[in-house]
């Protein structure tokens, strides 16, 4: 189970671990989109901090019916005590953990300041 906390701006806030290059943890609190389908986005900085490896270009269709082009990189993330080597779109943005992170997990949220955030595994 992966437990956070909704911030004054009623954004749902997860902590997230990446693993950087040289095995080291980094640490960061990450914001729940459930309107991004991908799996994570990080800003440029924070990408290349922890150097990770360039796999590709994407495109993806944007809220307002733009198209966008990024770089996908690949990181490995702590998700629920396992590791998980996962796509990261990169984007001018907070950390975003997006729909494909979260699938198979249940998402429940208290949405008022400090409510309760919890990703549980679903147990079909």
């Amino acid at each position: 189970m992966i437990t956070g906390v909704v911030n004054a701006d009623f954004e749902p806030i997860i902590p997230l671990s990446i693993r950087r290059s040289n095995g080291a943890v980094f640490l960061q609190d990450a914001i729940v989109d459930t309107g991004f389908n991908g799996w994570l986005s990080l800003p440029p900085d924070l990408i290349t901090e922890l150097n990770l490896i360039w796999k590709r270009r994407g495109r993806a269709i944007l809220g307002d019916g733009s198209e966008c082009v990024f770089d996908v990189y690949e990181a490995v993330v702590v998700w629920d005590g396992a590791l998980l080597t996962i796509p990261v779109d990169e984007a001018d943005s907070d950390l975003l953990v997006g729909m494909s992170l979260m699938e198979g997990y249940q998402l429940t949220i208290q949405v008022a300041e400090d409510g309760y955030v919890e990703l549980r595994k679903r147990i079909d």
